[in-house]
């Protein structure tokens, strides 16, 4: 299978187009389950998001939405814990009821069992309808790290050094969790479909494997190449490895 490759202007043009898709999903079926990641990347696609929802009349109230993943043992109120950062970037500026905005427990002293819950949850749900994804620069999605098994559950995953450093910034001073719960690629795989956002140069050599380079668990967004709708949305910049880029 391919991967759907839509190269857009800009960054900003990247969280637009991806805000449009989500929109759209939600028009058509109020009931849509997305599965939602944190970071840079998807900042501007949450304030368009809530935008849309203020402006445009989109409702979330009907919806059920999933994080990807979340550090172990920090509080939730941490500055760097994702549920802070979807609660502030998106769910306060949304009608998403709070009970059907979900968080892999990552705080629970038997985190095993709280992964095997939190796959539970998204089969209760009846699956992830769209996912949304960032791209690391070493090819990870979610906190899937190189190596990690295309067949995968949610589970506890060891961050490497270069994910660490690359989310410092929101706990500095403090040393950056080594250990986070991640939905496993073979969760993401089973999403009805896939939308995977990545913008900037520092992105590009992981976009050209991923859609380009053989399917290999080194490389784990390589994995979107065996989903039936997968779509990687990127700007130019992202785009400059691609030997054969879409028209």
């Amino acid at each position: 299978m391919a991967v759907e490759v839509v190269v857009v202007a800009s960054p900003a043009e990247v969280c637009l187009r991806a805000a449009q898709i989500i929109d759209g999903a939600l028009r058509a079926c109020p009931e849509t389950v997305l599965g939602l990641p944190t970071g840079n990347t998807p900042r501007a696609l949450y304030a368009e998001l809530g935008h849309l929802h203020r402006e445009a009349g989109l409702s979330f109230a009907r919806a059920s939405a999933f994080a990807l993943d979340e550090y172990v043992g920090i509080a939730p109120a941490h500055p760097g814990a994702f549920r802070r950062y979807l609660n502030e970037t998106l769910y306060l500026e949304i009608d998403l009821p709070a009970e059907r905005a979900h968080f892999p427990d990552a705080q629970s002293a038997d985190l095993p069992a709280a992964c095997a819950r939190y796959e539970a949850e998204i089969a209760a749900a009846g699956g992830i309808d769209l996912l949304i994804l960032g791209l690391g620069g070493d090819g990870h999605i979610a906190f899937n790290e190189p190596r990690s098994s295309f067949a995968s559950r949610t589970r506890v995953e060891t961050l490497t050094a270069g994910t660490r450093a690359a989310n410092r910034a929101a706990f500095d001073p403090e040393a950056v969790p080594r250990r986070a719960v991640t939905i496993g690629i073979g969760t993401i795989l089973e999403a009805r479909r896939c939308l995977l956002l990545a913008f900037g140069p520092d992105k590009a050599t992981a976009v050209a494997e991923m859609v380009e380079g053989p399917p290999s668990e080194r490389l784990p967004a390589s994995a979107l190449q065996l989903h039936p709708h997968a779509t990687v949305l990127i700007d130019g910049a992202a785009a400059a490895g691609l030997r054969q880029r879409p028209a």
